[in-house]
């Protein structure tokens, strides 16, 4: 403002300069002229003056290609860890082990404290707790907040618990160059990274985590390897951790829903069931259960973990549903049990079989569509965390055996055998 009001000062004496030549002709003339001289000139200012601008600049669509700056999408599962991860060690977020369990329990945290900025000393007590620490189903609660689990061995323990052990099984004999049965440190990290997508490795600022991260000694890499890194990993070991923490988290999520109790009501189960679903479907599902299931019955939690079984093996349910069953046809009880025998080697129990398709049976027919039924468990595995999901559930799978052979390729390579 001070800049216009300059302006019109000099303005005024301007005109108070050439007020005696009103009575001239061309008096108009010159006044017009110092007028627009003087109006050019503020516009002229304006222009220039960035500090002064009023209205904003219109944005052209040539101009907004030039400047558009692609930012890469951060993967839901990035989120979700960043979101439950309670420690901070050098600028990079850590979960502990009981935040991995309350992540698979739940999708959002709705009271965060602040994460914990870790020192050296904390770091050197978590690593005594993790070398002390026993395998076993209840290793995670155990250890609790005492311990640490970086990013990319929170996407390890993610496929853990949603995959069959036979892809780990294959990836493990790769990298197993001498077929001794165990892999050391520097091959253990090639196996996690085998199992991830590249696209799942960025930060929520969208720059790619650093190979550096996996440096640190988290309670994983001292279970496995001990405190100086120098041991072996069996996989009779790998197998065992595997077992341990599937079984660890359905015993997590069975106590959950069933409220603490030894067994838990189907309509409990079929909250379980449904709890990370977003399907068109879901109203008459839900309705469905309400109207259909009984009250008063029970599941057991070796019946859930039968489920839990079958969950993971849905590739294989999938393709074993074909081969019995045309694949535009909806499925019935005996094929839907045949279908699972082949896929798991175990069957589900009757109990199980009749609310899951009292649940799916949208029209009555004691039937369900199959195609549909997968996208609902496909939720249910991934804990609503869909990695590709324009490719399906095999789409997935595939990215994981590509990865597989890739990483089989550079240990190969770096052993200095024969590709």
């Amino acid at each position: 403002m001070a800049t216009w009001a300059r302006l019109g000062v000099r303005l005024r004496d301007a005109v108070r300069r050439f007020w005696p030549l009103r009575n001239i002709g061309y008096g108009r003339a010159v006044g017009g002229g110092l007028l627009g001289t003087a109006v050019a000139s503020g516009f002229i200012h304006y222009k220039n003056e960035q500090r002064w601008r009023l209205w904003p600049h219109v944005v052209y669509a040539e101009d907004a290609k030039k400047e558009k700056i692609t930012v890469p999408q951060v993967s839901m599962r990035r989120l979700r860890f960043n979101q439950f991860a309670s420690m901070m060690y050098e600028e990079e977020p850590y979960m502990t082990p009981r935040d991995f369990l309350h992540s698979v329990l739940m999708e959002k945290v709705d009271c965060k404290l602040q994460k914990k900025m870790l020192t050296k000393a904390d770091m050197d007590d978590m690593i005594k707790v993790a070398s002390r620490a026993e395998a076993g189903n209840n290793m995670f609660r155990g250890i609790g907040d005492k311990g640490l689990i970086s990013y990319t061995e929170y996407l390890f323990l993610l496929t853990i618990i949603t995959k069959p052990q036979t892809g780990f099984h294959i990836a493990f004999k790769m990298l197993d160059i001498d077929g001794n049965e165990h892999v050391d440190k520097k091959e253990f990290q090639k196996l996690k990274k085998i199992i991830r997508l590249r696209k799942e490795l960025l930060r929520q600022d969208g720059t790619e985590l650093s190979d550096s991260v996996d440096e640190v000694n988290t309670t994983l890499q001292v279970f496995f390897f001990g405190e100086n890194g120098k041991h072996k990993l069996q996989y009779k070991d790998f197998c065992r951790f595997m077992e341990d923490l599937q079984a660890e988290v359905q015993e997590v999520e069975f106590l959950r829903f069933s409220n603490g109790m030894k067994t838990m009501r189907r309509e409990d189960f079929a909250e379980w069931l449904l709890h990370y679903t977003n399907e068109e479907n879901n109203e008459a599902y839900w309705e469905n259960m309400r109207k259909r299931i009984p009250t008063g019955q029970s599941i057991t939690f070796d019946e859930f973990k039968e489920f839990c079984l079958f969950t993971n093996h849905l590739e294989d349910f999938a393709f074993s549903v074909k081969m019995i069953n045309d694949a535009n046809r909806p499925i019935g009880m005996a094929e839907f049990k045949r279908a699972v025998k082949i896929a798991t080697g175990h069957e589900l129990s009757e109990n199980v079989l009749d609310t899951v398709f009292k649940i799916f049976d949208l029209d009555g027919d004691n039937c369900l569509s199959h195609k549909e039924f997968l996208a609902v468990m496909k939720d249910r595995v991934l804990r609503g965390l869909r990695v590709q999901p324009q490719l399906g559930v095999s789409g997935y799978w595939k990215c994981v055996k590509r990865e597989t052979l890739k990483g089989a390729q550079e240990a190969l390579r770096e052993t200095g055998s024969p590709v």
